[in-house]
C-alpha cells in the first residue's frame, strides 16, 4: 500500500516537472521569433516561414533564399539576448554580397538587387558572445 502511494505521488510530480522544461524550451525559439518579427513593422512585411537553426562551436546554418528585382528586401536575426548572431549574404557563386560582422553583428539589413537572383545566407556565432544559440532568420520586403 505505502509502494503504490510513493509511486502515485512520483508520478504527479515527474508529470508536473516535464511540462516545464518543455515550457522553458518552447519559450526559447517564441522569445527568438518575436525578437526577430519586431524587426518587421509597416512598411516590411515578412515573406514565408523562418529559418531555423540551433548552433554550436563552429557550425554554419545555410538557407537559401530567391530575390526578384526592384523589390527593397530585409533579412533580420533573431536572438534571446545580445547579437550574437553573424550571417553574410552571398550570391550563387557564393560571392559575398553582405555581412553584419562588418556592422557590430547588427540584427537586419536592407538592400534591393539590380536582378532577379538565387543566394545564399549563412549564420555563425559571434564567439566572443557564446558557443552555442538557437538561431532564427526571417526575410521580408517593403511595401509602398
Amino acid at each position: 500500500m505505502k509502494t503504490s502511494k510513493i509511486f502515485a505521488v512520483a508520478a504527479i510530480l515527474l508529470g508536473l516537472a516535464m511540462p516545464i522544461q518543455t515550457s522553458s524550451q518552447e519559450d526559447i525559439a517564441e522569445i527568438t521569433e518575436k525578437n526577430c518579427k519586431e524587426h518587421f513593422q509597416r512598411p516590411f512585411i515578412l515573406t514565408g516561414r523562418p529559418f531555423r537553426a540551433l548552433i554550436t562551436d563552429e557550425e554554419v546554418a545555410e538557407f537559401r533564399a530567391t530575390f526578384l528585382s526592384g523589390v527593397t528586401y530585409r533579412i533580420a536575426t533573431g536572438n534571446a539576448g545580445n547579437n550574437y548572431v553573424q550571417f553574410a549574404l552571398y550570391d550563387g557563386d557564393h560571392n559575398l554580397i553582405f555581412t553584419n560582422t562588418e556592422y557590430e553583428n547588427a540584427p537586419y539589413w536592407d538592400f534591393s538587387l539590380d536582378g532577379y537572383m538565387e543566394c545564399i545566407v549563412e549564420a555563425t556565432l559571434d564567439k566572443a558572445i557564446t558557443s552555442s544559440g538557437f538561431v532564427i532568420l526571417m526575410t521580408g520586403f517593403k511595401i509602398d
